[in-house]
């Protein structure tokens, strides 16, 4: 019903910049709250930073002052500017979006992307 599709993944020396973009399409009514997650091999998935439809955000306390979230709602999009990049970035990162679809009756769901791949070298 919905589709998430992430861009913007590569390498990167350490201190360099990337920017992730995440497009969601499909049966969208409203899209709640949207985020990134990283999962680094042999660890589990963490909240990178999340975005509320009014803007407010919230970000892992490592990333903070280096990452920026932010999103357009009319383009149902969102966007994860990176920079001071470190290795301990590297990781696939997932867009994630709680979706309110225009499916009858009206429901609310989680949906992922694919996963992009971020790698920070030393």
């Amino acid at each position: 019903q919905v589709q998430l599709v992430e861009s913007g993944g590569g390498s990167v020396q350490a201190g360099g910049s990337l920017r992730l973009s995440c497009a969601a399409s499909g049966r969208i009514f409203r899209i709640n709250d949207m985020a990134w997650y990283r999962q680094a091999p042999g660890k589990q998935r963490e909240l990178v930073a999340s975005i509320i439809r009014g803007g407010s955000t919230n970000y892992l306390d490592s990333v903070k002052g280096r990452f920026t979230i932010s999103r357009d709602n009319a383009k149902n999009t969102v966007h994860l500017q990176m920079n001071s990049l470190e290795p301990e970035d590297t990781a696939v990162y997932y867009c994630n979006a709680r979706v309110v679809t225009t499916s009858t009756p009206v429901s609310t769901a989680v949906y992922w992307g694919q996963g992009t791949q971020v790698t920070v070298s030393s």
